[in-house]
C-alpha cells in the first residue's frame, strides 16, 4: 500500500499514492504521528502529512529564523560608518 523512500531532508518517509492515501486515511494519520507521510500523484510529491505537534515545532523554528533575519536587517540599517561618527563628533 505504501513504501519507504529516502529523500534528502528525511531519511525515512512513508509514501502513498493519492488513491492509496484516500483508501488508507486512518493509517496515514497514524503514521503521521511518528513521521512525515508523503502523498504522490503520478509519482510526484503533492502533499506531506505531519502531526500537529511537528507542525507547531516547524512553525516555531521558522518564526525564530524570521526574527533573526529581521534583527540582522534592522541592525544592518542602523550601522553608521566609523568615519561618519568621527566627523559627527568633530574628531576629524
Amino acid at each position: 500500500m505504501y513504501e519507504k523512500t529516502s529523500v534528502m531532508y528525511d531519511p525515512e518517509v512513508a509514501t502513498f499514492s493519492s488513491s492509496d492515501a484516500r483508501q488508507a486515511l486512518p493509517e496515514v494519520i497514524e503514521l503521521a504521528q511518528r513521521e512525515a507521510v508523503t502523498i504522490e500523484k503520478h509519482g510526484r510529491p503533492v502533499a506531506v502529512v505531519i502531526s500537529p505537534a511537528r507542525h507547531e515545532e516547524l512553525l516555531e523554528a521558522w518564526e525564530e529564523t524570521q526574527d533573526v533575519a529581521a534583527f540582522d536587517a534592522a541592525r544592518a540599517d542602523d550601522t553608521v560608518p566609523w568615519e561618519q561618527v568621527k566627523a559627527d563628533l568633530g574628531w576629524t
